[in-house]
């Protein structure tokens, strides 16, 4: 992406913001290429550097490249087995044709005109007395202005109740008709609000097989959520689990084991991203996330063996996912070896970048930054040219101190946020966030470490302070 010059804006409010989530990442353009390609490829992706330096961002804008889900997943009562579920997967086209399936045995919709006579007067449209025709919402003709139907007993006792009941509108009517073949064939005309379905002998049979299939519970809605998150997850959360039930799934009382099943992340990633932060705090629940993966199924159980749902196993549950895993430098170590290399084998290491040059075209990129970061928090107002400027010299002088990089603009952008936040709440009454208000924010935002360093003039002073025995600076006796 080509960059204006640095000086053609007034404020963030002229920069256009990319409509692709990956060029919104700020100063990783290896990253952003490598992850354009993985997404593409379905490669798994392990992202390696500090806090704040767009590791997520990048995960999320991965799921903006890659096809939405096209499989439907469902569990399935078994009947002779209700503790082992079925899985059944359809497709986006094998639903298609069941929901086509589905409207043609709704029935033929018709006008009460085109049915018979008496059908019309059960259903509530037609007046026995002068046969006209009106809502079936009427109780009384419009034209005649005769009882068409009774909705109940009115004073006149039980001996009128024969004739209430004959004459109570119906819902529903049954007939029969000769078929080609000469046998009786059943009608059922049915009213659906001011019109009338009709559903013949053939249709019914439909139907009636239709009810007759297994019972199901959709556990992967085929328009799902392409990015899961599953940082810091327990087991439970991750490889899913079966409710506890107290009447232990009894078929009369209790909840049968098939609505019971909760899909865990991997589950809900399937076809697309699970984004996991510090990958190593999952430590022993590494390995099994390593079975799904070679796998790419795992079976839902329940987990606590004291649950109703421990004896309940459900088999074969899909989990085609990519992989995106994040980690700090220190904690790779910790990450479990096979599964690294099950990542590397069918993906990529990336180690990000802290900081970038300070060149204009980068310092472009710092206000474009600014400019999103307004877009997404919603209440603060927009930076002017200076107040760019002045962010830009705090990224330098963090780049400077922090990575030891002269002459950089630092990348660990989650504080420069924060700085632009508390500017724009300073900075609420009016129209832009302006230079004094960037300096401002950058001496307010001292995290409680520099807060209580130059309070006391040491954190060792400080943690002395709970106990009464530090001085602050101007309280040292100089001799």
């Amino acid at each position: 992406m080509r960059y204006a010059n640095v000086k053609h804006f007034k404020t963030t409010k002229e920069i256009k913001i990319p409509e692709d989530p990956l060029m919104q990442v700020i100063g990783q353009d290896k990253a952003v290429k490598i992850a354009r390609i993985a997404a593409k490829q379905k490669r798994n992706l392990l992202l390696i550097g500090p806090p704040g330096v767009g590791k997520s961002l990048i995960a999320q804008a991965m799921a903006f490249h890659i096809e939405k889900p096209k499989e439907e997943v469902s569990v399935l009562h078994n009947p002779s087995n209700p503790e082992r579920p079925f899985v059944e997967i359809r497709t986006r086209e094998q639903i298609e044709k069941e929901k086509k399936i589905k409207e043609k045995l709704s029935g033929k919709i018709v006008e009460p005109s085109e049915v018979p006579a008496f059908v019309a007067e059960k259903l509530g449209f037609r007046c026995r007395f002068c046969g006209a025709l009106s809502s079936s919402q009427e109780e009384f003709c419009p034209k005649c202005g005769r009882e068409k139907f009774t909705t109940g007993p009115r004073t006149a006792g039980d001996l009128l109740l024969p004739y209430l009941e004959e004459h109570k509108r119906k819902d529903k009517v049954y007939t029969t008709k000769v078929g080609p073949d000469g046998k009786e064939e059943v009608i059922v005309y049915k009213r659906r609000g001011e019109k009338i379905v009709v559903m013949d002998q053939t249709l019914l049979e439909k139907i009636e097989r239709a009810k007759n299939r297994a019972p199901r519970k959709i556990i992967l809605p085929l328009n799902r959520n392409n990015f899961v998150i599953a940082t810091g997850a327990s087991e439970t959360e991750l490889l899913g689990d079966v409710r506890h039930d107290p009447y232990g799934g009894n078929a009369q009382i209790g909840v049968l084991p098939y609505k019971r099943v909760v899909p865990g992340a991997i589950h809900e990633a399937h076809e697309g991203i699970l984004f996991i932060d510090e990958l190593s705090s999952l430590e022993y629940i590494q390995r099994y996330l390593l079975t799904a993966m070679q796998e790419k199924k795992y079976p839902i159980i329940g987990r606590n063996p004291q649950s109703a749902g421990a004896s309940v196993r459900v088999e074969g549950v899909p989990c085609d996912f990519t992989l995106v895993a994040a980690a700090n430098v220190n904690d790779l170590k910790y990450i479990l070896p096979p599964l690294r290399s099950r990542m590397v084998g069918n993906g990529y290491e990336i180690v990000l970048e802290t900081y970038m040059p300070d060149t204009e075209e980068n310092r472009m990129k710092i206000a474009q930054f600014a400019a999103q970061e307004v877009l997404k928090d919603g209440k603060i107002p927009h930076l002017n040219y200076e107040a760019v400027q002045a962010l830009c010299d705090e990224a330098k002088r963090r780049a400077r101190e922090i990575d030891g990089a002269p002459n950089a603009l630092t990348l660990r952008l989650r504080d420069l946020s924060g700085i632009i936040r508390l500017a724009g709440d300073q900075a609420t009454e009016k129209k832009v966030i302006e230079k004094e208000d960037i300096k401002k924010a950058v001496k307010d935002a001292k995290n409680a470490e520099e807060q209580l360093s130059n309070k006391y003039g040491s954190m060792w002073r400080a943690g002395m302070s709970d106990s009464g025995n530090a001085k602050r600076p101007e309280q040292r006796d100089i001799r």
